[in-house]
C-alpha cells in the first residue's frame, strides 16, 4: 500500500460471513464524506478504502478515532477511487489499477489496469511500480517485454518492496530481461529474505546448498530453509522441509545446532505481524 497522509481514523473490525461490522463515531463518517464530496482527494481515497476490505490496512488502521462500516462494495470503492485518482491522487490510482486488474466492482480490463498502474508508478508508487512490471511480464494490457518489467521490479525493488525484490532476483537467476547472474540473484533474494519473503527464503537457501552465486555454506542453507519452512502450512512446506532435511543429511550435529540457533534468533529479531 502507497504511504500517504490519513485521516484520523482507526478501524475496528469484525468480520463475519463475509460482511465488516464496524462501531464508530457518526459524526467522523460524515465529516469525511462532506470532505469526499467537496472534492477533496485524500477523503475520497480514504472512503474508497472504507468500501475496500483490500484497503483496510495500517494505512487506516493505525490512526485515530473508531469508524463504523456497515457494508463494504467494491463498486463504491471504485467509484470513490475513480475521483480521488483523477485529480491525481496515487494511493487511489494504484488501488483503482488492481480494480481493473481483477474485475472488483468494474469490469475486468487489463488496459484500463495499466493506464492507472502506469499513472501512479510514474509518481514513484512501489506497489503500482511491482504491478506495472507484472502486466508486462504476462503481456496484460501491454505487449510482453522482459526488459520493461526488470525496469519496473527494480524501481520496486529500489524502494525496499519485499514482492518486487524477490522477482527481480528470478529474472537475473533467469537471465530475462537481463543477463544472467547469479550473484545479483542472490543479492535481491537476500533483501526480500531478509524482510521475510517466504519464497524468497527457500531461494536463497537453495543458493547456498549449491554454492551458486554465493559460497557453499550450509548452516546458512538450513537457516533460510527453515525460516521459510516456518511461515508455511503443511501441504505448502513439505517440498521445503525435504529441502532443508536433505541439507541437514549433509551437516555434522553441531552444525545443525548451529542453525537451529541461528534461526530461532532471527525469528526474534524480526517480530512477524499478527
Amino acid at each position: 500500500m502507497i504511504r500517504h497522509t490519513p485521516y484520523l481514523i482507526t478501524v475496528t473490525i469484525l468480520i463475519t460471513v463475509g460482511s465488516v461490522s464496524i462501531s464508530a463515531q457518526p459524526e467522523t463518517v460524515a465529516e469525511l464524506r462532506a470532505k469526499a464530496e467537496q472534492g477533496d482527494a485524500e477523503a475520497q481515497y480514504e472512503f474508497g478504502c472504507m468500501n475496500d476490505i483490500g484497503c483496510l490496512d495500517e494505512t487506516v488502521l493505525n490512526n485515530g478515532l473508531d469508524l463504523e462500516i456497515d457494508a463494504l462494495g467494491d463498486a463504491e470503492a471504485a467509484r470513490w477511487y475513480r475521483l480521488a485518482a483523477e485529480q491525481g491522487q496515487a494511493a487511489a490510482q494504484s488501488r483503482l489499477g488492481d480494480f481493473y486488474q481483477f474485475g472488483y466492482g468494474v469490469p475486468r480490463d487489463y488496459a484500463e489496469a495499466v493506464r492507472w498502474h502506469r499513472a501512479a508508478a510514474e509518481q514513484g508508487g512501489a506497489v503500482a511500480q511491482f504491478n506495472l512490471g507484472v502486466r508486462y511480464a504476462r503481456g496484460h494490457g501491454v505487449p510482453q517485454n522482459d526488459v520493461e518489467t526488470v525496469r519496473w521490479y527494480r524501481l520496486a525493488a529500489e524502494q525496499g518492496y519485499a514482492v518486487a525484490q524477490y522477482n527481480l532476483g528470478l529474472m537475473y537467476a533467469i537471465g530475462r530481461g537481463v543477463p544472467q547472474d547469479d550473484g545479483e540473484a542472490v543479492r535481491w533474494y537476500r533483501l526480500a529474505a531478509e524482510q521475510g519473503h517466504a519464497d524468497a527464503q527457500c531461494d536463497l537457501g537453495l543458493m547456498y546448498e549449491v554454492g551458486v552465486g554465493v559460497s557453499q555454506d550450509y548452516v546458512a542453507a538450513h537457516v533460510w530453509l527453515t525460516l521459510s519452512t516456518s511461515q508455511r502450512n503443511s501441504a505448502d512446506s513439505n517440498l521445503i522441509v525435504h529441502a532443508r532435511d536433505r541439507v541437514a543429511g549433509k551437516m555434522n550435529p553441531d552444525q545443525i545446532a548451529e542453525a537451529q540457533r541461528l534461526a530461532r534468533r532471527w525469528d526474534a529479531t524480526h517480530p512477524r505481524e499478527p
